[in-house]
This record gives structure tokens, C-alpha cells and sequence, in this order.
């Protein structure tokens, strides 16, 4: 696997990190931020799971739940700046960024499965 994935998810939970302090302004941004703490740092984590898969099979199972997270950030990211709890020059960068993660791991979940069908490596 590209250790690209791997760093930028890693640096995405970073990005998470710093953001959701931003959000316990209110009762809304504390409960929204707590969600996206838990999605948005899972992407990464699922991906360093991976990393170490014992099996083709684990090694998708873990790069989809790694994509279905992304895709949960992907809406809480973009539920926070529809509701305005965050300004949206500070997501902007990290909707862009979660949409991204969503095409990449969709293509590696996609081209894993592919290659598992034709029974390559």
C-alpha cells in the first residue's frame, strides 16, 4: 500500500483534532464534535489496521470501514458549516480534503476486490 494514504489520513486526524475544540462553543457543536472526533480520526486508524492485515479479505474490510467513516466526516464536516457552528473557511480545506479520502479509498476498496475476484495479489 502507498504510505501516501497513510500520512494523509494521519495528518487529517490532525486537522480534526485542532477543529473540534472550535465547537464546544455550544450544546450543538460539543455533541456534532464529538462525532466527528470519533469518524473523522477512525479514517486513519482503519487504514494503519490495514496496514497490518492478516488476509486480502481484512485488508478490504478495513479499507472500507476506513471509507465508510470518510464518508461520515464528510457529512458532519459539511453539516457544520451548513448549521454555522464553524466558519467555513475553516472546513472548506477539510471538506475538500474528506471528499478526496472518499475517492481514494473507494478506488482501493474497488481495485482490492477486483483483484481478489481474478485472484491476484
Amino acid at each position: 500500500m502507498q504510505t501516501d494514504i497513510v500520512d494523509r489520513t494521519f495528518e487529517f486526524a490532525l486537522q480534526i483534532v485542532a477543529l473540534t475544540p472550535l465547537l464546544r462553543q455550544s450544546d450543538e457543536g460539543r455533541v456534532i464534535g464529538k462525532q466527528l472526533l470519533r469518524s473523522g480520526t477512525s479514517v486513519g486508524a482503519n487504514v494503519e489496521e490495514a496496514e497490518s492485515a492478516s488476509s486480502k479479505d481484512d485488508f478490504i474490510y478495513r479499507m472500507n470501514v476506513a471509507l465508510r467513516e470518510a464518508r461520515e466526516t464528510h457529512y458532519w464536516l459539511r453539516l457544520i458549516k451548513g448549521s454555522g457552528l464553524a466558519k467555513a473557511d475553516q472546513l472548506d480545506g477539510l471538506i475538500a480534503e474528506a471528499d478526496e479520502l472518499r475517492r481514494i479509498l473507494g478506488a482501493i476498496v474497488s481495485s482490492s476486490r477486483g483483484r481478489r475476484k481474478r485472484g491476484g495479489a
